[in-house]
């Protein structure tokens, strides 16, 4: 994405408010605020904005409304800035369709990081033929997965949950919405099955399964893939 985007802040706080207007105002970005559900949806259908930062805790209603309602008709990338910290909040919104989730206090630098990936997220998000983190790339044409440009030998099911995992690089995946995309409707609370495949990924992919590099874990919520690049390959 390019600069100059339009960035939408939903937040009821007016020094956070005008921190964050600050801080992506010097990134180049170009911010609406509203700080009421009934405003943020007015201010999101009239400027129609490339990502929006939402609070929760709104003086009108529960922000997690406003993901719902964002979902219905489009994949506007929303990242959740909230003091709310219960495990069962954070699923709710990454559930509903939240693209990210960060809670107060934040770090101004580290939510800015969480943009730029998200934005460069939708950016490349064109059905890539290839994708490569660090040292580890996967061809969706030949299905092959190389390590270090050697073949690295999968089984279906890892292969399956390599490519979901890659595919929503960067992201973080709750366990439940991990297994009904891999495994199928059915098996969303089959947590021994996504240990069991990501512990054996672990092994094959991962220097130190103690300090992995590629797939880490949001604790008791799901897990994240490294940033990755890419590759569409000859047109």
């Amino acid at each position: 994405m390019k600069p100059n985007e339009l960035i939408l802040i939903v937040e009821d706080d007016d020094a956070i408010s005008k921190l964050l207007t600050i801080s992506l105002f010097e990134y180049g970005y170009k911010t609406r605020y509203a700080n009421t559900l009934t405003l943020a949806k007015r201010e999101y259908i009239s400027h129609n904005p490339m990502l929006i930062i939402l609070d929760l805790g709104l003086p009108d209603g529960d922000g997690k409304k406003l993901i719902k309602e964002v979902r219905k008709e489009s994949k506007t990338p929303i990242i959740v800035l909230s003091a709310r910290r219960e495990e069962k909040e954070i699923i709710a919104a990454l559930d509903l369709g939240a693209d990210d989730y960060v809670t107060k206090p934040f770090s101004a630098s580290e939510l800015l990081a969480r943009v730029r990936s998200t934005l460069r997220r939708v950016h490349h998000d064109i059905s890539p033929q290839r994708l490569t983190c660090k040292d580890l790339s996967i061809d969706f044409t030949t299905k092959e997965v190389m390590l270090n440009e050697a073949l690295l030998k999968l089984t279906p099911t890892e292969y399956a949950l390599l490519r979901y995992l890659m595919q929503n690089a960067n992201k973080v995946l709750p366990h439940q919405q991990i297994l009904k995309a891999v495994w199928g409707v059915g098996y969303q609370n089959e947590m021994q099955y996504l240990r069991t495949y990501i512990n054996s990924l672990r092994k094959k992919i991962e220097k130190s399964s103690t300090r992995p590099e590629y797939i880490t874990t949001e604790s008791s919520i799901g897990y994240r893939f490294c940033q990755c690049e890419h590759e569409k390959g000859d047109e």
